[in-house]
């Protein structure tokens, strides 16, 4: 891994996502930028980063979500917090059984997108968050969420092929909310970028 790419991850961290990559597969390495007033989730103190899990079904198709607060038909890769101290893969496991209640085999390390921002106030530092994309094969259990506090309202398939629309229609997003504490279209660009990252690697692979 390039050291400027987790240069605000600890040396732990860095270390965890070498040997991913060395187990699953060199990711995508993408850089992005954050709105500067957008919080949620790149601000909240509770996380490093987040992990974008790439379920893969039966069907060949894979899993989106949307949540109740969510606009109308913003569904989405679902994705999850690392908490400090935490290991990445414990993380994606966790939270893939938290949101999804499915069984699965991670597969491919498919991207590490870093995202920058600057400081809201004079002084600031500038804002850094992390996603990291993991391709998994659905092994067993049933999908239905486990934790109700995720928000979870519906899931949805789709091929591989439609997630550059599903991100142009994230970027078409707009309005104030509380939930997010900042605006839809930030919130919607940002989540934007993992779904066209996911969707080249996945292309790469094929």
């Amino acid at each position: 891994m390039p050291q400027e790419q987790g240069e605000r991850l600890t040396p732990a961290v860095r270390t965890e996502l070498a040997g991913l990559a060395e187990r699953y597969g060199t990711p995508r390495l993408v850089s992005a930028h954050i709105g500067d007033a957008f919080f949620d989730p790149i601000k909240r103190p509770d996380r490093i980063g987040e992990v974008c899990m790439v379920i893969r079904r039966p069907s060949g198709k894979v899993l989106l979500a949307i949540k109740d607060f969510y606009p109308a038909g913003a569904y989405r890769l679902p994705t999850g917090g690392i908490d400090h101290g935490e290991p990445v893969l414990d993380a994606l496991l966790r939270e893939t059984s938290e949101e999804t209640g499915l069984d699965v085999e991670v597969r491919r390390f498919l991207a590490w997108i870093d995202y920058e921002g600057a400081g809201i106030g004079a002084g600031d530092e500038k804002i850094s968050f992390h996603t990291f994309a993991f391709l998994m094969d659905e092994v067993g259990g049933t999908l239905g969420v486990r934790d109700p506090g995720e928000r979870i309202l519906d899931f949805r398939e789709v091929e591989v092929a439609e997630l550059p629309a599903v991100a142009e229609r994230l970027e078409g997003l707009g309005g104030l909310s509380s939930d997010i504490v900042g605006d839809w279209g930030d919130w919607g660009r940002f989540r934007a970028v993992v779904h066209r990252a996911v969707h080249d690697a996945l292309v790469d692979d094929s």
